[in-house]
């Protein structure tokens, strides 16, 4: 087993399945996350509690009373906190051994040399902003950066529907659509795996106070240590703010999860005895 990796027991059922060489390269892997919302959090814990052992997670959010019914890190009395900071510490109390390094941030032009991609094993996209997804995408793909990313999980109800496969040959997928035609005018045309739905969303109520004056986002965060911040508040930057829930979101950043997990094992020659 690596030194450092110290609670064997708590990944004894990992490594029942995938045998000790992998659960080494697993601990060994080092993932950056940009987004810790409905998608990320999922994700992140998935790939905590499956063994890897450096992870990075990127948001500059912080926690909104809207968030409780669908964001891991998301409870009424963590509301106004810092997400990444949050859902660190939660993380660290899952694997007191991992390595879990946070930054507040948002990923845009003026931040994208903040992240040192290219040390990392895997570069998740789990953003929700188009413009700041796109610019990720295409900085990954130009450093070389092993990507995968997520397309629209909002506006959904069923996460038997969830699929893993060619950004190119999605289907039902509006914003893999919008992100195909942008790429392309970039003359993009690298294989991207992504995580998408083949549900044709759903048309949201018009009942949300986002982006108005009503709108439950926090206007000052809070860091762990109490200090007080402006919060980044994204709602009036939407054009529309789509419904979205637990089910659809939380199997999106499962599966974006199981991308790494699943490369990790094939680099490794596959499951031990043959199994695949």
């Amino acid at each position: 087993m690596t030194e450092g990796r110290l609670a064997k027991p708590m990944f004894q059922r990992t490594e029942l399945l995938l045998g000790p060489e992998t659960m080494d390269a697993l601990w060994k892997t080092r993932v950056i996350l940009f987004g810790v919302g409905g998608v990320g959090s999922w994700c992140a814990e998935a790939l905590v509690r499956s063994g890897i052992g450096h992870l990075a997670i990127v948001d500059s959010d912080c926690v909104c009373i809207t968030n409780v019914n669908r964001q891991l890190q998301a409870l009424p009395g963590t509301v106004g906190r810092i997400k990444v900071e949050v859902l660190a510490q939660r993380l660290r109390d899952i694997s007191p051994a991992a390595d879990i390094k946070v930054f507040p941030i948002a990923y845009d032009e003026s931040t994208a040399d903040s992240f040192d991609m290219q040390s990392y094993d895997y570069v998740l996209d789990a953003i929700d902003s188009l413009s700041h997804k796109l610019g990720l995408i295409r900085k990954a793909l130009s450093l070389g950066c092993r990507l995968y990313s997520s397309m629209g999980a909002s506006a959904r109800l069923d996460p038997t529907k969830v699929r893993t496969g060619s950004l190119w040959k999605t289907r039902d997928c509006p914003l893999a659509m919008r992100v195909r035609k942008r790429l392309r005018r970039h003359g993009i045309t690298t294989a991207i795996t992504v995580v998408y739905s083949e549900e044709l969303p759903r048309e949201s109520m018009e009942t949300s106070d986002c982006g108005t004056p009503a709108c439950h986002c926090p206007r000052r965060a809070f860091s762990l240590d109490g200090e007080e911040v402006d919060a980044h508040e994204w709602c009036s930057s939407k054009k529309y703010i789509n419904g979205s829930i637990m089910p659809v979101v939380a199997t999106f950043g499962m599966s974006l999860s199981s991308l790494v997990i699943g490369d990790v094992v094939e680099r490794c020659g596959g499951l031990p005895g043959g199994k695949r």
